[in-house]
């Protein structure tokens, strides 16, 4: 299943609309840090608002695909996590470290332009 990436300004947003295979996942993240670089992306937004159910190799996958794109200079946020998911990889002992996250996607919007601003202003 293809994972729609839309790019919207400086900033590109997946959003995962079903369960991925791990094979899936794999090719998300493939695509995005690829994406990174040819868009010029400053942040991605990883939407997660349709999934009721996040495995270990899912969690582990989205921390590594915030990681790496942060090494290739932009900034990600993973949104829309469900409570219920939330409750789930706190039991399970998981974490997202590493990675910000949001409620939704106009909060990741703002953070993503909050952190764009503190950059700009470093730079001056």
């Amino acid at each position: 299943m293809r994972v729609p990436i839309l790019k919207q300004g400086s900033y590109l947003i997946a959003s995962i609309q079903d369960a991925l295979s791990d094979e899936d996942l794999a090719q998300l993240q493939q695509e995005l840090v690829a994406r990174v670089g040819q868009a010029r992306t400053r942040g991605v937004i990883i939407d997660v608002t349709a999934l009721d159910v996040m495995d270990s190799f899912a969690c582990r996958t989205l921390r590594d695909l915030a990681h790496t794109i942060t090494l290739r200079g932009a900034e990600t946020v993973i949104v829309g996590i469900q409570p219920d998911v939330a409750f789930a990889l706190v039991r399970l002992g998981l974490s997202l470290s590493g990675a910000q996250t949001a409620l939704d996607l106009e909060d990741g919007l703002a953070l993503l332009d909050q952190h764009l601003q503190r950059g700009n202003t470093r730079g001056r």
